[in-house]
């Protein structure tokens, strides 16, 4: 996990995403200069802070979730910034012969120490905006973007698919979050996600919910990102 991560912060999802499929490739070649910068991502803010760095990691560990369990759709690459503000994550789900768009999954991936008040504080007002056609310039633009990165290998017309994705069933949702001690039990980690259903109705298969238990987040953070910058450093020893 932590060289996947390492790989990403050098901007290798690419090399990562094939990995994970599979697929036969050479190690991505990298420069000093990149794992300079691939560094910087895991420093915490300028005040001590580490909010936005565990948040990029958790992004990232949400993606690689993510792609291992895909099923052919076309997964945007994660975020090489800790400052983004773009939508978390995007998948976009295929047809079984691959010519339509079914729907769209917008990812709410949060590392927090307080799940149950990120939820109902950010994460519903977030979904219920969605759902009111906030920020669709926004997603028709992502969308439309990923598409034409596959449209020489899918038969699919952009414009039609987006149309298709701008109706409000055709939008899906993912949210990822981390809990401890208190939300550790099956029954606890259920309640995390009561209301989902009244910010995001229909269908139960428009809602996923995703939890990863840390008995104590920012420690294993920065834990991990040592362990992060460490797989840099090795990598970057064949520059």
């Amino acid at each position: 996990m932590a060289e996947r991560v390492a790989r990403i912060a050098l901007g290798q999802a690419r090399h990562v995403a094939r990995v994970i499929d599979g697929l036969t490739t050479k190690p991505a070649k990298t420069t000093a200069e990149h794992a300079a910068d691939a560094i910087k991502k895991l420093a915490p803010d300028a005040n001590g802070e580490t909010y936005r760095r565990d948040g990029w990691l958790f992004q990232s560990i949400s993606w690689i979730a993510a792609h291992q369990n895909r099923k052919g759709a076309i997964l945007r690459a994660p975020h090489i910034r800790k400052a983004d503000h773009g939508f978390d994550g995007l998948q976009i789900e295929l047809s079984q012969e691959g010519s339509t768009v079914t729907s769209v999954m917008i990812f709410e991936d949060k590392a927090t120490t307080s799940p149950r008040d990120t939820i109902r504080d950010e994460v519903w007002p977030g979904i219920a905006a969605l759902e009111s056609g906030q920020r669709v310039t926004e997603l028709t633009h992502d969308v439309t973007s990923i598409l034409e990165a596959y449209q020489a290998v899918m038969p699919l017309d952009v414009e039609d698919a987006v149309a298709e994705i701008l109706w409000k069933e055709a939008r899906t949702y993912r949210v990822s979050i981390t809990v401890g001690d208190t939300h550790a039990a099956h029954g606890a980690r259920a309640g995390l996600f009561a209301g989902y259903d009244d910010h995001a109705p229909g269908l139960i298969a428009k809602r996923r919910a995703e939890t990863i238990y840390f008995p104590d987040m920012r420690t294993w953070m920065g834990n991990f990102a040592t362990k992060v910058e460490a797989k840099i450093n090795k990598i970057a020893e064949h520059v």
